[in-house]
């Protein structure tokens, strides 16, 4: 995979894109991760790369030809060097897109070429979005100082889905939202730290059984904690079953400690 960011401060990568898991994928030259400067391709003498919103208003606006023409070098690098598998993706980190999630980190891995635009300032010239980007992405309802750290947590949840870039590819299949729900509980060495022991079941050697184990509580802890995901989880009719039998017991003790609260506020 082929991955280039457009933005303002190629520096605030560095770090990101050499270390950890991506830089060991940039080693292995599993993906490409490139950074370009769009203040490079500003035609005026000051290099600008904003101006005033027609119309008035607060801020500046980012203007649409160092953009369209970075974003058309790019690609045409990109296919002057062998090419890579069609047109890229464009994508725009903007607080109006569609919110990110694991279903469009997979989406994305399938793709050869990505390029994300990362802006600053009030926002984007509206031709930019109508006109050059494919997608527009956001990483949750807050507004930052631009979009260089939505884009870095987006190339890391997609390139982590590559193939041969974690060490052990069970790993990104059992991940929170993975299968829809919220991943198990880990335990590790020792078997008992301060009177806490690990489940017996885990220490069993008993696959079925732990695999068994490892499933129920990933529902329970959807339930406890994202209760929204179970509609749309790959369930089977016996696991709902059985969620439904949780469910009751839940809103029975729920029920059971608000009785025995109201009694004693009334006793």
């Amino acid at each position: 995979m082929r991955v280039d960011v457009l933005t303002l401060f190629p520096e605030m990568f560095g770090g990101v894109f050499g270390s950890s898991i991506l830089g060991k994928a940039r080693e292995k030259g599993i993906v490409s991760l490139s950074t370009v400067n769009f203040r490079d391709y500003s035609t005026n003498k000051h290099h600008t790369v904003d101006d005033t919103p027609y119309g008035g208003g607060g801020g500046m606006v980012l203007k649409p030809e160092p953009i369209f023409a970075a974003v058309e070098d790019v690609v045409s690098r990109a296919e002057s060097e062998g090419g890579a598998g069609g047109p890229p993706r464009v994508i725009l980190m903007c607080p109006q897109g569609r919110t990110f999630n694991q279903s469009i980190a997979r989406e994305l891995s399938q793709e050869r070429h990505l390029v994300f635009i990362c802006g600053h300032y009030e926002g984007y010239d509206e031709r930019i979005r109508e006109h050059l980007v494919t997608d527009e992405l956001s990483i949750g309802d807050y507004v930052l100082t631009g979009g260089e750290l939505p884009a870095m947590v987006v190339i890391d949840a997609v390139a982590r889905l590559l193939p041969g870039v974690l060490g052990n590819e069970q790993s990104a299949e059992s991940d929170s939202f993975g299968d829809g729900l919220l991943e198990y509980p880990h335990y590790t060495r020792p078997p008992v730290f301060r009177d806490l022991p690990v489940p017996d079941v885990l220490l069993s050697g008993n696959h079925a059984e732990i695999d068994k184990w490892r499933r129920r509580q990933s529902i329970l802890r959807t339930l406890a904690r994202r209760p929204e995901l179970l509609a749309e989880a790959e369930l089977t009719e016996k696991e709902r079953l059985w969620l439904e039998q949780m469910r009751a017991e839940r809103s029975e003790a729920e029920s059971g400690v608000r009785h025995a609260a109201d009694f004693s506020c009334n006793g």
